[in-house]
Formats: structure tokens, sequence, C-alpha cells
């Protein structure tokens, strides 16, 4: 049983597996809704406030390099040319939906909102990548995952608890257990 709430806990934690996805599955599958969301919030939280410290590592490296590189280049008396470095790279459908949710509801609309439309870590990236404060992204995603755990295992506990009384004793994740047990 304890190997059940641990792939809850992995699970949750995957980009492209969602917080929003697994308690949900978990609860129907009859696991106990409250160590589901815990679980789920921890392994996503995780994995989420470890690519916020990623992605302000990787910034202060390149304005590093980048404050480096004009420094030699004043030194040798080269002067920077507008658009000298140019993006070449397209935006995916989910960073232009993430960009709109930000530029019309701020980092707040995009944090809140973004898990569910582009995921929680892309929501993450792209907050961090807005050029957004480190302990904002943070602290609005942990909100925001915080909602959206409740949100989903509220939900989905009496969604289930609604249909099949016994979810608990006779969940699909249950049986599956018991079944490769024996």
């Amino acid at each position: 049983m304890l190997v059940t709430y641990l792939l809850v806990f992995i699970l949750a934690g995957i980009p492209l597996v969602e917080l929003v996805v697994v308690v949900p599955l978990a609860i129907i599958g009859g696991l106990s809704p409250v160590p589901v969301a815990v679980l789920g919030f921890l392994g996503n939280a995780l994995t989420v406030m470890l690519l916020i410290v990623f992605i302000e590592r990787v910034k202060g490296w390149m304005r590093s390099r980048k404050k480096k590189r004009i420094g030699e280049r004043e030194h040798v008396g080269e002067e920077l040319q507008n658009g000298e470095e140019v993006d070449a790279e397209q935006d995916s459908q989910k960073e232009k939906r993430a960009r709109v949710l930000f530029d019309k509801y701020g980092l707040p609309g995009l944090t809140i909102f973004g898990p569910i439309l582009v995921g929680s870590h892309i929501t993450a990236f792209m907050g961090m990548s807005f050029s957004s404060k480190r302990h904002l992204v943070s602290g609005w995603m942990l909100a925001s995952l915080g909602l959206w755990t409740i949100v989903s295992a509220v939900t989905a506990s009496y969604g289930v608890t609604f249909f099949v009384q016994d979810v608990e004793e006779n969940g699909f994740l249950i049986r599956l257990f018991q079944q490769l047990n024996n």
C-alpha cells in the first residue's frame, strides 16, 4: 500500500503528468484523499520549486556571462549593435497561452490558471522567463498548487463517493495491488 502512495508522490512531480490528474485518479482508484492530496502537492511543489531555483541560477549565470562579454567588447573597443542577439526559436502553443495569461492577468493570473491550462512546470518556467522575481513566482505557485490540490481532491472525493460508496475498499488501484501481491 505504501508503494501506491509513493507512486502518487512521484507521478505528481513529473512535468507531463500533472497534479490535477494524479490526485483525482488516485482517489478514484481507492486511495485515501488526504494522504493523496498531501503527497500529490508535495511531489509537484518539490519539482516546481527545483525548476524555479534552477532557472534563477541559469539566469544569474547568463547575466554574468553577458556582463563579461560586454566588458570584453568595451575593452577591445567594439560597439554593440542593436538586435545582435536574436532568439530564433518559435514559441510553442503552450508558451503563447502562458504569455497571453501573463499579459492579461499578470503573475497571479498566470500562476492560478496556468496549472490547468498549460501545466504547473510550464507555468513556473514562463513566470520566471517573464522577468518575475523568484520569491513571487514561488509564493504564487505554491498558493496555486495548494488551491488546485484542494479543488481536485475534494471534487474527486465527493464525486466518487456519490457514485461508489465503498471506493476505498473496491477502488481499481486497491484491487490491482491486491492482485499483484497474490
